[in-house]
């Protein structure tokens, strides 16, 4: 998921820096900018969660569900902002938080862990 994640937001920046600067207002390409920008930084995070979960003898609940909810919020946050920004339809606008959510939560399993273990 991570590699997916990492790809698609490669495809994202790119068509967003070099197909919609002519095409869309500075306001809604800023939303698209924030959109890809978010998601490159969870892609990170999905790494890390995959990493430690390599590392474990017996599967962590609390990595899974920490993984779970990245991809979550990825989906809901950036992909929220991607359609806002695309389409104009501010009513994706209120999914936004729903993913904020899920990616804070993300965080706060993946910190739940690491005082657990240890690390």
């Amino acid at each position: 998921m991570g590699a997916f994640f990492g790809l698609s937001a490669v495809a994202l920046g790119a068509f967003g820096a070099h197909g919609l600067e002519n095409t869309l207002s500075a306001h809604a390409l800023k939303r698209y900018h924030t959109g890809v920008e978010y998601q490159f930084y969870h892609v990170m995070a999905i790494f890390v969660v995959a990493i430690f979960s390599q590392l474990q003898t017996t599967p962590s609940r609390l990595l899974k569900t920490s993984g779970i909810s990245f991809i979550v919020g990825i989906l809901l946050f950036s992909g929220s902002l991607y359609l806002y920004a695309l389409t104009g339809i501010t009513t994706f606008g209120i999914i936004t938080p729903f993913g904020g959510l899920a990616l804070i939560l993300g965080w706060l399993f993946l910190l739940i862990f690491g005082i657990k273990k240890g690390v």
